[in-house]
């Protein structure tokens, strides 16, 4: 089959390679998945730089753990009745050694996911890794009926799910932007973090402070959030610029809890919580998820330094075949 690798960490252009490895078969317990499309997220960049020193996991890795395709074997004594079915996957390369960038990946059966057949499978490779980010750091503390939650970078790919997710469960979503001039149109209430007060504009809108903080800069946003964290408020960090330096006791004095978010060691239950409402969400209409027109698997380099930058055209995808 038709795959791209890397045997050692690096460039894109120096450490990717595409060429022909052997079929993967299922074991006990695993479905395999002919591709369609991979998705291409932060995390699989990273781990191809050493990000932070991380080390090779395995001498050669196929990267990315998000895709979508049809089900095309199982393990011995699987459900052989899936067979022919779309579905999307997610984790392919958490802890595992071969991701999505293939013709086909082999994965634990309950991290292939039926696909509705009016969700395409682009959007299908794109739900995982941010998806089941965003759910986690909106759920993981329980409903949000009636609450008020503020998401910074609503504009990324953790955050517009994020948003979305929350404005489904019933809550008032309040989204961050960098800038005042990147501020759009949208269902939710938007802040310019480059604005006189934003902190002032967050508490114009929810005065007795926001329940739930979906934070992607904690070491920036910190003490804006302990500006406005109400009473017992949650901030779930999936990401930060730097080691946070926290406002101690304003956070104590409004008794926050702070939940850090690390996706490949998320509860297996949480996992499945979040691809069932991810799969539903999109089928009904409640999720939208942008996309960029897909690169090649030839053009994998391409697609990787296009994550690296940061761009805001839809979510990074490779067409496989």
């Amino acid at each position: 089959m038709r795959a791209a690798w890397y045997e050692r960490q690096g460039p894109a252009a120096e450490a990717l390679r595409v060429g022909d490895l052997p079929l993967p078969e299922p074991a006990v317990g695993e479905v395999r998945v002919r591709l369609t499309v991979s998705g291409v997220n932060p995390g699989d960049v990273k781990k191809r730089q050493g990000w932070l020193g991380s080390a090779m996991p395995y001498p050669l890795v196929v990267p990315h753990s998000d895709g979508a395709g049809v089900l095309d074997a199982v393990g011995p004594g699987g459900d052989a009745t899936r067979i022919g079915r779309r579905v999307w996957v997610y984790g392919a390369q958490s802890y595992r050694p071969f991701g999505t960038a293939a013709e086909a990946t082999v994965v634990p059966a309950d991290q292939a996911i039926d696909l509705p057949d009016d969700v395409g499978d682009e959007i299908g490779a794109a739900l995982g890794i941010p998806g089941i980010t965003a759910h986690r750091a909106v759920f993981a503390d329980g409903a949000v009926s009636g609450a008020t939650v503020l998401v910074h970078g609503v504009l990324g790919a953790v955050g517009s799910v994020a948003a979305q997710l929350a404005q489904w469960g019933g809550a008032v979503v309040i989204g961050t932007v960098r800038r005042s001039t990147d501020v759009v149109q949208s269902k939710h209430h938007v802040v310019a973090l480059d604005g006189p007060d934003p902190a002032g504009e967050i508490r114009a809108i929810a005065p007795a402070g926001v329940d739930r903080i979906v934070e992607v800069a904690l070491s920036a946003n910190a003490d804006l959030d302990a500006a406005v964290a109400a009473q017992g408020a949650v901030i779930a960090a999936y990401a930060t610029a730097a080691p946070p330096t926290l406002p101690f006791w304003p956070l104590l004095f409004s008794n926050v809890t702070l939940r850090l978010l690390g996706s490949d060691d998320f509860p297996r239950a949480g996992k499945r919580h979040a691809a069932r409402d991810l799969t539903e969400a999109v089928h009904t209409g409640h999720l939208h998820i942008p996309v960029g027109r897909p690169f090649a698997l030839d053009d994998i380099a391409a697609a990787h330094v296009a994550v690296e930058s940061g761009g805001r055209g839809g979510r990074v995808l490779i067409a496989i075949g």
